[in-house]
């Protein structure tokens, strides 16, 4: 009962954010068309909607990784974690998904165009079909837990295939980045694998966050189960990702300033910007502190601190990887400089508050109308 009233006005808040920054994007773009967003023609395409977009759909598909691996091979003890985390992998693809259709041009044209297209040699193509097969199993997967008996060990084959398909999302939306030769900042073989570490970091940091959201930042209306977890298993796991996600970060940033191909110059001029060091200091290897120190790793404020950070250290480092690849002008001549200059419009802000406005409408509506503390108590 305490949950749900806390979700009150949580809801109340969300709604009205998500008809103010709505009205306001759909207005300008309206009126403005795609000149509301920054853009470039000289290369930079893809602006901070993509980053929002991809944010979310990345966050959407970890926190479906916690929630299956958790179904699989956790047992009882990691039920509190599961429907929560399904619920929020929702409402961070509504959130995604409806800045997409934004920024598209025609999106109710790309939902027949696309599939219909048949384009198998392109990993577009591959992104939509995994992400129509994941919509699918994720309602399945909720809809039966949902169900009296759905925790039967007949979900965990549906889960298997959910688990697979948030894997194929992410993994291909890195193909989809790390097969453009042509932008070498973007251009790697080991970046689909990258995506599915940080999209588990974000997942398990969401899942932290959102869980103490939903009791109040307390362990005290816990139930017994979650405590656990909270002071056992999650700070280890949250730190292991942590750590990996930090050495990738690390590595390609030395390796990008250590290499003299075109294009990868650009990563002398992301260290030099305060926002790198952010991404790295404080929203990586701070966590990373608190998770391993015996004083700090099991306080509710302290997991919750380190959760915030790591989100909004893995928003950063989405914008520096998408806005960073395309920088460095394609075809370059007297009229190109070295390097292009972006920064979000008005428009573009708006809609990153839509994105949040609109996932924390639908993630506390699920927490009144599906009762999540309640059943992770049995009740």
């Amino acid at each position: 009962m305490t949950e749900n009233v806390r979700s009150t006005p949580i809801l109340t808040i969300a709604l009205v954010g998500l008809v103010v920054t709505g009205a306001y994007a759909l207005f300008n773009l309206f009126t403005q068309g795609h000149a509301a967003f920054n853009g470039s023609n000289l290369g930079l395409h893809w602006t901070f909607p993509i980053v929002v977009y991809d944010y979310f759909l990345l966050t959407s598909t970890g926190l479906a990784m916690v929630a299956t691996l958790a179904l699989i091979f956790g047992g009882a003890h990691c039920q509190p974690l599961v429907r929560r985390c399904l619920w929020l992998a929702l409402a961070g693809l509504a959130g995604g998904v409806a800045v997409l259709a934004l920024e598209l041009g025609h999106p109710l044209r790309a939902i027949w165009a696309i599939p219909t297209s048949f384009a198998l040699s392109s990993p577009l193509w591959w992104k939509v079909l995994f992400v129509i097969a994941y919509i699918v199993l994720l309602l399945l997967v909720f809809t039966r837990l949902n169900r009296a008996g759905g925790w039967s060990g007949g979900a965990r084959g549906t889960a298997t295939l959910l688990l697979l398909a948030a894997l194929g999302v992410t993994g291909i939306a890195g193909v989809v980045y790390g097969s453009m030769t042509m932008r070498p900042f973007w251009s790697s073989g080991d970046v689909p694998v990258a995506f599915i570490f940080e999209s588990l970091l974000g997942g398990l940091a969401f899942a932290i966050f959102f869980t103490y959201l939903a009791h109040g930042f307390s362990q005290e209306s816990m139930p017994s189960p979650l405590k656990g977890l909270l002071n056992g298993l999650m700070p280890n796991v949250f730190a292991l990702a942590i750590f990996v996600h930090l050495m990738f970060v690390s590595a390609r940033a030395l390796i990008g300033l250590y290499s003299n191909a075109e294009g990868m110059q650009v990563w002398h001029h992301l260290v030099s910007t305060p926002l790198f060091h952010v991404e790295l200091w404080v929203g990586l290897l701070l966590p990373l502190v608190l998770m391993l120190l015996g004083t700090t790793r099991a306080n509710a404020k302290m997991q919750t601190l380190a959760a915030l950070l790591v989100m909004i250290s893995l928003f950063i480092s989405r914008y520096d990887y998408i806005l960073g690849g395309q920088l460095v002008p394609l075809f370059k001549g007297a009229w190109a400089p070295a390097l292009l200059s972006y920064s979000p419009s008005a428009t573009e802000w708006a809609l990153l508050l839509m994105a949040i406005f609109l996932a924390n409408t639908v993630n506390a509506w699920g927490e009144k109308q599906f009762r999540l503390s309640s059943c992770e108590q049995g009740s």
